[in-house]
């Protein structure tokens, strides 16, 4: 892998889908020293070519894909991908949501002030962005987790985002992407699908963890878990969707209706703050 997140490249090898048939063969390069990062850049090369199709419907479940492709680059085996497969489907209860678009109403979070932050954004101009400056022009913010860039799910979640852009500003709210993926990826992402808000990078996964939005796959990293918070204009955790991966076709409709729920009301945020 060339570029920023390339240390010590060994020689190319062919990595193929198998069977799971979903693409053509690619040469990708490892990283010696295997992050998160490189993985991403990896899995999603041989995932790329899945974006325009999710403009067709969303097939399959490409989360479990796209960690099992992750971890059998970065371990050769799918040892940490099994241990991927049941962190995807035994989410922690205090976490899981029905599945019917609402959104989590036991998260430890919910009502609290939410976690500030300070992350690369995805302009290129070598910036970063805190949850201050979000907060701070008094909008909604759309704080999506996401868990990597040009992936199939990841695309079309961020079409329909972007399709549905001008709803969001008459409800005056901001949508912001947060992954582990670098802010070159992040940035290109944006570009090729012409989106009008950004990504922030989570390096390392640490953001992520504060929002309980992270997932560990040993011998690889940390990612971002497919999750979503809405955020209001005091910095007071509103919504928070933990169900996001069943429903990623009408995911931005779900956060639409929450929204308008709150659209025109006056509300005061010390019944949801769990601040002590």
């Amino acid at each position: 892998l060339g570029g920023p997140c390339a240390r010590g490249v060994v020689d190319a090898f062919t990595f193929s889908d198998g069977p799971l048939g979903e693409g053509p063969k690619v040469d990708v390069k490892v990283d010696v020293k295997v992050d998160a990062s490189s993985v991403i850049l990896a899995a999603s090369s041989s995932t790329s070519e899945q974006g325009d199709a999710a403009e067709e419907g969303y097939v399959g479940d490409t989360r479990r894909t796209f960690f099992t492709r992750a971890t059998k680059l970065a371990t050769g085996t799918a040892t940490a991908a099994t241990t991927a497969t049941v962190l995807l489907t035994n989410p922690s209860p205090s976490l899981a949501s029905t599945g019917t678009g609402t959104t989590s109403l036991t998260h430890p979070l919910l009502g609290k002030k939410a976690p500030k932050f300070e992350l690369p954004n995805s302009r290129g101009d070598g910036t970063t962005t805190t949850l201050d400056s979000l907060t701070s022009q008094k909008k909604w913010t759309v704080l999506y987790f996401y868990p990597g860039a040009f992936t199939q799910g990841c695309t079309l979640e961020a079409r329909n985002f972007q399709r549905d852009i001008e709803t969001y500003r008459k409800l005056n709210a901001q949508i912001v992407g947060v992954s582990v993926d670098p802010p070159e990826t992040n940035s290109a992402f944006c570009s090729s699908e012409g989106l009008d808000f950004y990504m922030l990078s989570d390096a390392g996964g640490k953001v992520s963890e504060l929002y309980g939005s992270a997932l560990t796959v040993p011998g690889v990293g940390s990612f971002s878990n497919r999750q979503t918070y809405v955020i209001d204009n005091d910095g007071y955790l509103r919504h928070i969707f933990t169900d996001v991966e069943s429903r990623v076709p009408r995911h931005s409709s779900d956060v639409i209706e929450k929204l308008e729920e709150e659209e025109g009301l006056i509300y005061s945020p010390v019944p949801w703050a769990g601040d002590v």
